[in-house]
Protein backbone atom coordinates (compact mmCIF):
# COMPACT_ATOMS: atom_id res chain seq x y z
CA UNK A 1 0.00 0.00 0.00
CA UNK A 2 1.15 3.10 -1.01
CA UNK A 3 1.98 5.97 1.34
CA UNK A 4 -0.74 9.11 1.00
CA UNK A 5 2.50 11.42 2.05
CA UNK A 6 4.49 9.72 -0.90
CA UNK A 7 6.25 12.80 -3.01
CA UNK A 8 4.16 15.21 -0.87
CA UNK A 9 6.25 18.64 -0.26
CA UNK A 10 5.40 21.55 1.60
CA UNK A 11 5.28 23.47 -1.85
CA UNK A 12 2.84 21.10 -3.60
CA UNK A 13 -0.08 21.58 -0.11
CA UNK A 14 0.39 25.30 -1.00
CA UNK A 15 -0.32 24.73 -4.85
CA UNK A 16 -2.94 22.85 -3.89
CA UNK A 17 -4.76 25.18 -1.60
CA UNK A 18 -4.01 28.21 -4.28
CA UNK A 19 -5.73 25.84 -6.89
CA UNK A 20 -8.73 25.41 -4.53
CA UNK A 21 -8.59 29.06 -3.53
CA UNK A 22 -9.29 30.15 -7.20
CA UNK A 23 -11.76 27.05 -7.97
CA UNK A 24 -14.09 28.84 -5.35
CA UNK A 25 -13.77 31.56 -7.25
CA UNK A 26 -14.15 30.16 -11.02
CA UNK A 27 -15.10 26.51 -10.82
CA UNK A 28 -13.30 26.01 -13.90
CA UNK A 29 -10.06 27.42 -12.89
CA UNK A 30 -10.19 23.78 -10.40
CA UNK A 31 -9.48 21.05 -13.39
CA UNK A 32 -8.85 23.86 -16.07
CA UNK A 33 -5.62 25.58 -15.13
CA UNK A 34 -3.83 22.42 -14.57
CA UNK A 35 -4.85 20.88 -18.24
CA UNK A 36 -4.30 24.26 -19.47
CA UNK A 37 -0.98 24.25 -18.01
CA UNK A 38 0.23 20.62 -18.12
CA UNK A 39 -2.09 18.86 -21.12
CA UNK A 40 -0.04 17.54 -23.51
CA UNK A 41 -3.23 17.29 -26.06
CA UNK A 42 -3.80 20.46 -27.86
CA UNK A 43 -7.63 19.69 -27.85
CA UNK A 44 -7.67 18.93 -23.70
CA UNK A 45 -5.94 22.37 -23.89
CA UNK A 46 -8.43 24.07 -25.78
CA UNK A 47 -11.56 22.85 -23.94
CA UNK A 48 -10.11 24.23 -20.76
CA UNK A 49 -9.44 27.42 -22.01
CA UNK A 50 -13.05 27.66 -23.70
CA UNK A 51 -14.33 26.42 -20.04
CA UNK A 52 -12.25 29.06 -18.54
CA UNK A 53 -13.26 32.02 -20.95
CA UNK A 54 -17.05 31.11 -20.79
CA UNK A 55 -17.31 31.09 -16.81
CA UNK A 56 -15.21 34.33 -16.53
CA UNK A 57 -17.69 35.58 -18.85
CA UNK A 58 -20.77 33.89 -17.97
CA UNK A 59 -20.19 35.71 -13.83
CA UNK A 60 -20.54 38.98 -15.17
CA UNK A 61 -24.12 38.27 -16.51
CA UNK A 62 -27.19 39.45 -14.52
CA UNK A 63 -28.84 36.67 -14.41
CA UNK A 64 -25.81 34.27 -12.97
CA UNK A 65 -26.90 32.55 -9.48
CA UNK A 66 -24.56 32.85 -6.80
CA UNK A 67 -21.75 30.29 -6.06
CA UNK A 68 -23.49 29.09 -3.17
CA UNK A 69 -27.04 28.18 -4.92
CA UNK A 70 -28.18 24.76 -5.41
CA UNK A 71 -24.85 23.35 -3.81
CA UNK A 72 -22.45 25.16 -5.13
CA UNK A 73 -19.48 25.28 -2.30
CA UNK A 74 -19.69 21.97 -2.95
CA UNK A 75 -19.47 21.62 -6.23
CA UNK A 76 -16.65 24.21 -6.40
CA UNK A 77 -15.05 21.70 -3.41
CA UNK A 78 -14.92 19.37 -6.09
CA UNK A 79 -13.44 21.26 -8.46
CA UNK A 80 -10.65 22.37 -6.34
CA UNK A 81 -9.77 18.79 -5.60
CA UNK A 82 -9.79 17.74 -8.97
CA UNK A 83 -7.08 20.35 -9.97
CA UNK A 84 -5.34 19.62 -7.18
CA UNK A 85 -5.15 16.04 -7.51
CA UNK A 86 -3.83 16.76 -11.39
CA UNK A 87 -0.89 18.71 -9.55
CA UNK A 88 -0.36 15.93 -7.73
CA UNK A 89 -0.04 13.56 -10.50
CA UNK A 90 2.61 16.28 -11.66
CA UNK A 91 5.26 15.81 -8.69
CA UNK A 92 4.40 11.74 -8.94
CA UNK A 93 2.81 12.34 -5.36
CA UNK A 94 0.25 10.74 -3.50
CA UNK A 95 -2.93 12.90 -4.53
CA UNK A 96 -5.37 12.05 -1.32
CA UNK A 97 -3.63 15.27 1.16
CA UNK A 98 -3.35 17.71 -1.67
CA UNK A 99 -6.65 17.08 -3.12
CA UNK A 100 -8.02 17.77 0.82
CA UNK A 101 -6.16 21.13 1.10
CA UNK A 102 -7.81 21.96 -2.51
CA UNK A 103 -11.11 20.93 -1.70
CA UNK A 104 -11.00 22.66 1.40
CA UNK A 105 -10.07 25.68 -0.03
CA UNK A 106 -12.38 25.73 -2.94
CA UNK A 107 -15.46 25.79 -0.15
CA UNK A 108 -13.65 28.18 2.03
CA UNK A 109 -13.05 29.81 -0.88
CA UNK A 110 -17.01 30.35 -2.72
CA UNK A 111 -17.67 31.01 0.76
CA UNK A 112 -15.26 34.06 1.00
CA UNK A 113 -15.89 35.00 -2.59
CA UNK A 114 -19.88 35.15 -1.48
CA UNK A 115 -19.12 37.38 1.41
CA UNK A 116 -17.18 40.08 -0.63
CA UNK A 117 -19.14 40.10 -3.63
CA UNK A 118 -21.96 41.61 -0.93
CA UNK A 119 -19.49 43.30 1.20
CA UNK A 120 -18.18 45.12 -2.59
CA UNK A 121 -22.24 45.57 -4.09
CA UNK A 122 -22.48 48.86 -1.84
CA UNK A 123 -19.56 50.13 -2.70
CA UNK A 124 -18.68 49.27 -6.38
CA UNK A 125 -20.42 48.36 -9.68
CA UNK A 126 -20.82 44.10 -9.85
CA UNK A 127 -18.58 43.90 -12.91
CA UNK A 128 -16.11 45.54 -11.13
CA UNK A 129 -15.93 43.29 -8.01
CA UNK A 130 -16.44 40.77 -10.39
CA UNK A 131 -13.53 41.92 -12.31
CA UNK A 132 -11.17 42.27 -8.92
CA UNK A 133 -11.87 38.70 -8.06
CA UNK A 134 -11.17 37.27 -11.77
CA UNK A 135 -7.51 38.64 -10.95
CA UNK A 136 -7.42 37.54 -7.95
CA UNK A 137 -8.61 33.90 -8.87
CA UNK A 138 -6.46 33.77 -12.11
CA UNK A 139 -3.26 35.07 -10.32
CA UNK A 140 -4.39 32.31 -7.53
CA UNK A 141 -4.66 29.53 -10.57
CA UNK A 142 -1.16 30.87 -12.26
CA UNK A 143 0.63 30.39 -8.90
CA UNK A 144 -0.51 27.15 -8.55
CA UNK A 145 0.43 26.11 -12.11
CA UNK A 146 3.62 27.71 -12.38
CA UNK A 147 5.55 26.90 -15.45
CA UNK A 148 8.31 24.21 -15.41
CA UNK A 149 5.91 21.80 -13.57
CA UNK A 150 5.76 18.25 -15.40
CA UNK A 151 2.75 17.81 -17.59
CA UNK A 152 -0.25 15.62 -16.87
Amino acid sequence: MASVTRGLSFGLVIRSLLIGWAAGARSSLGPGAPTLTGARRRTLRLGAGVGIVGELIGDKLPTAPSRLDHGGAQLRAVAGALGASALARRASAHPVLPALAGAAAGFASAHAGASWRAWAASRMPDWQAALLEDAVALGAAALACLPGRRGV
